[in-house]
């Protein structure tokens, strides 16, 4: 165990057996990242929720240098809910190790990259394009344009010509998890 752990608890006894096995697991989590440099646990106990499902609640923040990763997770025992949100910690190092650790393709480091994104004769950021993508619209309607986004699995958003006003429309999906349709104008 080499990175610290800070245990923080409120309305719960911190036995010996929390203890340990909380600063064991937490411990371990520089043998996933190694740079983690500590983490906090904050174990808390609510008497009058509703759902006895929702009375312990645990926290799990990791600090490094240049991130920090959080987990919240909870549950009726205190111990189910630390193992969930340790679960769902070893995801976010996982996608923070892909995003940081596989490199960037053409050899560049990331600071070559910010460099090129500063304009050098005005000192100021100039707009960043990463990708450019061409597609052929075909007419088709709202109904159709739903139909496409679920084939194509786009979650988010589905860009096509719209034959019934003869316009550009986005159609993207809601939090609720309805459809949303812009049709943009000319100003």
């Amino acid at each position: 165990m080499s990175n610290k752990v800070e245990v923080q608890v409120r309305n719960i006894q911190l036995t010996d057996q929390i203890d340990e096995y909380v600063n064991k697991k937490a411990g371990n989590l520089d043998h996933y990242l190694p740079a983690i440099d500590g983490a906090r646990v904050e174990l808390v106990h609510y008497k009058a929720t509703r759902d006895v499902k929702d009375r312990n609640v645990v926290q799990v923040t990791v600090h490094g240098k240049g991130f920090t990763l959080r987990s919240e997770e909870r549950a009726e025992e205190v111990l189910a809910a630390f193992d969930q949100a340790m679960d769902n910690l070893h995801r976010q190092i996982e996608r923070h190790k892909g995003k940081h650790y596989h490199g960037r393709g053409d050899g560049r480091s990331a600071a070559d990259v910010v460099d090129d994104v500063i304009n050098d004769e005005t000192g100021e950021p100039s707009p960043l394009v990463a990708r450019k993508k061409k597609f052929t619209l075909y007419p088709m309607n709202q109904e159709e344009a739903v139909i496409q986004m679920r084939n194509l699995g786009h979650d988010n958003f589905f860009v096509f010509y719209n034959v019934e006003t003869s316009k550009i429309n986005v159609l993207y999906r809601r939090r609720n998890g309805n459809y949303g349709l812009i049709e943009p104008e000319l100003g």
